[in-house]
This record gives C-alpha cells, sequence and structure tokens, in this order.
C-alpha cells in the first residue's frame, strides 16, 4: 500500500514538474516575442489587462489542450475555473469577490425560480443594478482599469444564461434543456478566453467545449494552432499601430488649448485619424483574445459551404470590412460582433411586442448606453448612433430606388464617390466616439463647440433634405403600377 501511494505520489510530483515547464517555456515564447509591443503598451498607459491576455491567455489553452482535453466534465470546469479566477485576483485583488457573488447568485436562481419570466426579470434587475452600482460608487473622470470592466462583460454571459435557460423548451441554438450545475456556470463565466474582455458566448457553446465536440477532429484537440497564431499575429500589428499612433493622437489633445487654436478644417481630420487609431486599441484585445478561444477549440464554427473549416465562432471584428466598408452600418456589423449579436438576439428581438422597429432599436441602443456606464456620453454617442443609421438608411433607400443615382454609384465614378464616402463616413464615425471616449458632458460639449456642432448639423439637414430628394431622384409610380403593388 505505502509503495503504490509513493509511485502516485511521484507521478504527481513529475506531472506537477512538466506542467510548470511548460507554463514557463510558453510564457517566456511569448514575453521574448512580445518585448517591443509590451514596451510601447506600458509608455502608452495602455490597460495592464494585455499582461492577462497576451502571455497567459495562449498557455492556458496550451495547458487545456496538453493535459485537459481528455479529462472529465468535472476536472475541466475546474481547470477554467480556478484559471480564470487567478486573472481575475491578479488584476483586481480582493475585489474579485463580486463576480463570485453575482455568479453564485445567478445560480440560486435558476435553481430556486425555474423556467419562469420571475427568474428572467430578477435575474436582469439584479445583475444590471449590480453593475450600475459598481459604476456609481467606482466613477472617475478617467478611464480606470477596475473590476468593473470584465464585470459588465459577465452581466451579460449571466443575463444571456437567465433567458437561454428560459428558453429551454424552445427549438433555439443557444437554448438549454437542463439547469447547469455550479460548477458548469464557474467554468463558463470564468474561462481565460472570454472572460476580461469577452467575447460573448453561449453556455450551450462552452458545454460543447467541455464534450469535446469544438473540434474539426471528433473527440480530439483541434488542428488549430495555425488559425490562432494568425488571429495572434494580426492583434500584433493592430497594437503595434495603436501604441505607436496613439502617441500622436490622444483623447486628452482635444481638450487642450493647442487643438482649440487650430482651424476648423485640422480638428476635422484629426478626429478622422485619431477615431481610426482610437479603434485599433479595442481590436487588437478582441483578436488576441480570439486566438485564445480559437487555440481552445471555442472559436470552431463548423464547415462553410466549400467543406473548409472555420474559426470565427468567437469572432469579434471582421478586419477586413471594418478596413473596406464605406457605410456606418458595415463598421457597425464588423465591430464588436458577439456584443451586437447577443444584444440582437437578447433585446432587439424580444421588443418584437412593441410592434416598431425604430423603437425596439431606440431601446435596444438605450441598453446598450446605460450598460456602458452612467457617464452622459455613452448616451450622446448611441443617440448619435441611432440618427447616424437611419439617415444612412434613407440615403442608401434613395440610391437603390434612383435609376440615375445607381447609374451614378455603378460607373467608372464609383472610385471618386468611395473615397468621398470613405471620408464622410470615418469624420461622423469620429464625432459620436469623442462623448464615448470623454465620459463627461463637460469635455465632450467643449470639443463640441469647437467644431460647431457640425455632426449634429450634418445629419439634422440631411434628415429634412433627403425626402425632397426622393421627389426629384426617384421616379414617381404610375396608378397601375401602384395597384400592382
Amino acid at each position: 500500500m505505502e509503495g503504490d501511494m509513493s509511485s502516485l505520489s511521484l507521478v504527481c510530483h513529475t506531472l506537477r514538474r512538466q506542467l510548470l515547464c511548460v507554463i514557463m517555456r510558453v510564457d517566456l515564447t511569448v514575453r521574448v516575442q512580445g518585448a517591443f509591443v509590451y514596451s510601447c503598451i506600458t509608455s502608452c498607459h495602455v490597460p495592464n489587462l494585455f499582461l492577462s491576455v497576451f502571455p497567459v491567455g495562449y498557455p492556458f489553452a496550451l495547458v487545456y489542450r496538453w493535459f485537459f482535453f481528455h479529462q472529465s466534465a468535472t476536472v475541466v470546469h475546474l481547470f477554467h475555473t480556478f484559471s480564470g479566477l487567478a486573472l481575475a485576483t491578479f488584476n483586481f485583488g480582493s475585489q474579485v469577490y463580486h463576480s463570485l457573488l453575482c455568479i453564485v447568485i445567478q445560480f440560486l436562481l435558476l435553481r430556486l425560480m425555474g423556467r419562469t419570466v420571475t427568474c428572467v426579470l430578477s435575474s436582469f434587475i439584479f445583475q444590471m443594478i449590480y453593475l450600475l452600482m459598481g459604476y456609481y460608487y467606482t466613477a472617475t473622470e478617467e478611464y480606470d482599469i477596475k473590476w468593473t470592466m470584465p464585470h459588465c462583460v459577465l452581466t451579460l454571459k449571466l443575463i444571456g444564461l437567465a433567458l437561454d435557460y428560459y428558453d429551454g423548451g424552445k427549438e433555439q441554438k443557444s437554448s438549454l434543456n437542463s439547469t447547469p450545475s455550479l460548477l458548469e456556470v464557474f467554468g463558463f463565466s470564468y474561462f481565460y478566453g472570454g472572460f476580461l474582455v469577452g467575447p460573448q458566448f453561449t453556455l450551450q457553446n462552452y458545454q460543447h467545449l467541455v464534450s469535446r465536440e469544438m473540434s474539426d477532429v471528433p473527440g480530439q484537440p483541434p488542428n488549430s494552432v495555425v488559425p490562432a497564431m494568425k488571429r495572434f499575429g494580426l492583434g500584433l500589428i493592430t497594437l503595434s499601430v495603436f501604441a505607436i499612433g496613439g502617441r500622436h493622437y490622444s483623447d486628452s489633445y482635444f481638450l487642450t488649448d493647442e487643438f482649440e487654436a487650430h482651424p476648423f478644417w485640422y480638428k476635422c481630420v484629426y478626429m478622422l485619424v485619431w477615431v481610426k487609431i482610437n479603434l485599433y486599441k479595442y481590436i487588437s484585445c478582441w483578436l488576441i483574445t480570439e486566438g485564445v478561444c480559437i487555440l481552445s477549440g471555442l472559436g470552431y464554427n463548423g464547415k462553410n459551404e466549400k467543406g473548409e473549416h472555420q474559426w470565427d465562432a468567437c469572432a469579434n471584428v471582421r478586419v477586413w470590412l471594418f478596413e473596406t466598408t464605406p457605410l456606418f452600418t458595415g463598421t457597425i456589423n464588423s465591430f464588436n460582433i458577439n456584443t451586437n449579436a447577443w444584444v440582437a438576439r437578447q433585446v432587439f428581438k424580444r421588443l418584437r411586442f412593441l410592434g416598431n422597429k425604430l423603437l425596439s432599436q431606440m431601446f435596444t441602443l438605450l441598453f446598450l448606453a446605460v450598460w456602458h456606464g452612467l457617464h452622459s456620453g455613452y448616451l450622446i454617442c448611441f443617440s448619435l448612433e441611432f440618427i447616424i443609421v437611419n439617415v444612412e438608411r434613407q440615403a442608401e433607400t434613395l440610391v437603390r430606388d434612383s435609376p440615375l443615382l445607381t447609374s451614378i454609384a455603378q460607373s467608372h465614378l464609383y472610385p471618386f464617390v468611395y473615397v468621398v464616402q470613405q471620408l464622410i463616413h470615418w469624420l461622423f464615425m469620429g464625432y459620436p466616439l469623442v462623448p464615448f471616449c470623454l465620459f463627461t458632458y463637460d469635455k465632450w460639449l467643449k470639443v463640441y463647440s469647437s467644431i460647431y456642432f457640425s455632426g449634429h448639423i450634418f445629419f439634422f439637414i440631411a434628415f429634412l433634405v433627403l425626402p425632397y430628394l426622393r421627389k426629384v431622384f426617384v421616379p414617381r409610380k404610375r396608378g397601375s403600377e401602384k395597384k400592382e403593388d
């Protein structure tokens, strides 16, 4: 008996040493490769969460593939729980109790209330109030890295969990047929590939990962190293662009006397370049974390029409569309994809009872504004998004219904039209993001005043003029055609 125990102890000791060596070796490799970018990050004061996503997420995914892929569900849940807790503790210390408390309460709501509207409403009210109280008691006028940052991601996860559980009896892709265990909810919530900055994914997807279904080779670790490294490399490129460009195009420059002294055209050009560089901060985070999800297998998305394996289940940005689209809706569709999909599925579609699509859209954007925080800048940003998107849709409809404008858009003049579209697109993409990044009304009001509220005026005039342009460019239908319609 003693011999068996000593042999078991030796095996455990050897396994522990190998595991530590693997983690140290991979961590060292990633740190050396990322030394330049890390120096850029620290010099630009980019959030320290990169240190968690950058050197730790990939080793965790590799450890899961090598040592835990074939383990039981309980062991896998424990690994994901403790690895995520380690990241949370590293970044936020004792404040990790906020996430622990909300997860436990959410589990109790599921168990005690079951598949009821009461459970859904209680979950929504509790999780949102807890998040908003966190915003209130930790609010400053600057962007701070604190426990509320990953908690807003967790809030959507837990609310979505209640909604998916409520949908359990219906045939929906994300619905849950049974009550998850507490350990399962912990593993889902603390999964290292999505705890800090997203992406959003469903418990059903997480269950498929644990049951070894998220792989191009059934029952075996996925062949996802190359796809993961591609997203990782692209993330490093965008991170480098932000780290270098962010020094010259910062948020704080908007509030300086030097910016105020520049002519109107310079301020517009600065805003155009600033928004392009500033958005790379988010894109780099999402690309790097997407690589972690792909490496673990969570990013597997089956096969496309050509029979090729896809790894975009956790994609939060479509880089090519983001870089090339001349439309505001195109940028929205390419940016923060999983959060937008979550809001569309869990909020927008559930507001169908209002009977008005614009009203549903307005309340959805209001939810997004409140979810982001209590600063007035968020409300202004999403209000402007509502106006801009609807004006753009009217303009698209005008071009589509007008033979003259359609012929111009499809002619050899299109490259010129495309350049003009892009300039307008990125100028007024930056316009609503100014209050989003500056938060408080005294700051964004100062910037808007310095550029004479040009965005408000432009879209207000466009909203008034477009109906008259439609009368000019769109031929009227004859009476017989109207009857046929």
